[in-house]
């Protein structure tokens, strides 16, 4: 291994509910650095919230039995250091006499790669702690971010922007406790059965339902209520196809990538949690660098049935990535993401669902039909990052004036200190 690599600290677990998803979404992508280019240093935030490093945490095997791996494994806290990078630093209880036994371990990081999937790890949370930090991370930035992870706020960017978006209607838990016939009712007269009920900040089909009834949807507002406090109910598409479309780079320059067509296990039903991650493929192992030494280990989104390419004419296709490019530019994303379209069969009409800013197993199995091996795409990641963070420290970031001294202080003091 050369020893000028980068240390390239992968973000996995986190406080949500995709917890497991995110756990393979980041392995697969640590296995598939270039260990000649860079060296992956494990950040696992777990359940309840404290953090992790240790080279085990990069072996999915060990997650089966938790408490043993993080037993062996060294609870850290992140520090920034100048110049735009931050340290892993162990957390230890202070030893006998007040004094630490050793000094703690630090682990530098060069570059944050980020696979959390929901929750503060997508939804600009942890962006934003990288940001403040002043280190370069594989994300969309903040606003896009959270802007991308409430479906309720991408649908009304949308509909400003000209994007068609299906029907729909919100609510939030202190709008809907107590008022739910009203609520109900609104659902029924503003848009009507069949109906497709979401937590709209959340992510791999957690907490989705269909409704045909009234009694059928307010039992699904209620569950999509036990994930958030903000649930969006939509029109259902029944002659549904579902169409989508990655897209990699930033500001300067955005690819699209094949589309895909994903299949449900029922075609009557909408994709759910066990479509989408826990399907295994004979024989094993994983795509794209090794992230499984398991037999039939779980895949991630790669493991979905899927047609790719979709199966549309290459006008529709052209048409679908020109409009994901322009969504990317609109969210103002960066990296890579993944863009849910549904085509109304019976109308022909193309709606955008949903924007995944961190998308399950990051859509290389997108980018490898693209002539993009998984390789290349978290080497393209990694150098996007960095180039954001050069040019953000490029800018202003401070203004040269004291206001602090003696002479600009006359007039303002508040007397709090002045005895």
């Amino acid at each position: 291994m050369a020893t000028d690599t980068l240390n390239v600290g992968v973000a996995l677990g986190g406080v949500a509910p995709e917890h497991e998803v995110s756990v393979i979404s980041a392995l697969q992508a640590a296995a598939a650095l270039d260990r000649d280019r860079y060296t992956p240093i494990p950040l696992y935030i777990a359940k309840d919230g404290t953090w992790y490093t240790g080279a085990p945490l990069l072996n999915v095997d060990r997650y089966a039995d938790l408490d043993a791996l993080l037993d062996e494994a060294l609870q850290v806290a992140l520090r920034p250091t100048p110049h735009g990078h931050v340290e892993l630093i162990e957390h230890r209880e202070v030893g006998a006499w007040g004094r630490l036994t050793r000094p703690p371990r630090r682990i530098p990081i060069d570059v944050m790669l980020l696979g959390l999937h929901g929750g503060a790890g997508e939804d600009g949370g942890l962006q934003g702690l990288c940001e403040t930090f002043n280190v370069p991370y594989t994300s969309t930035g903040v606003f896009g971010s959270a802007l991308g992870m409430d479906k309720v706020m991408s649908k009304r960017v949308c509909e400003q922007a000209g994007i068609p978006v299906v029907e729909f209607v919100a609510f939030r838990e202190e709008e809907w406790a107590y008022n739910e016939e009203e609520g109900l009712d609104r659902c029924e007269e503003e848009i009507g059965y069949p109906l497709v009920v979401k937590p709209a900040r959340c992510g791999s089909s957690i907490g989705i339902a269909r409704a045909d009834t009234r009694d059928e949807l307010d039992a699904a507002i209620e569950d999509a209520f036990r994930y958030d406090s903000k649930v969006i109910v939509e029109r259902a598409v029944e002659e549904m196809r579902e169409i989508n479309c990655s897209v990699l780079g930033d500001a300067h320059e955005a690819t699209p990538s094949v589309l895909e067509e994903p299949k449900p296990s029922d075609d009557d039903e909408v994709l759910t949690f066990q479509d989408k991650y826990m399907r295994e493929e004979d024989g094993g192992g994983a795509k794209g660098g090794g992230a499984k030494s398991a037999d039939a280990a779980p895949e991630g989104m790669a493991s979905l049935d899927r047609i790719v390419p979709a199966p549309l004419s290459d006008e529709r296709t052209d048409a679908i990535q020109d409009v994901a490019v322009r969504l990317f530019h609109l969210f103002e994303c960066a990296g890579v993401v993944r863009i849910d379209f549904m085509i109304d069969e019976e109308t022909d009409q193309l709606y955008f669902n949903e924007i995944n800013t961190i998308p399950g197993s990051f859509s290389f199995y997108l980018w490898e039909p693209s002539g993009v091996s998984f390789d290349e795409l978290v080497h393209r990641l990694v150098q996007i990052a960095r180039r954001r963070h050069r040019e953000h420290n490029g800018r202003v970031q401070t203004y040269d004036v004291n206001l602090l001294s003696e002479k600009s202080l006359q007039g303002l003091k508040t007397g709090g200190g002045d005895g």
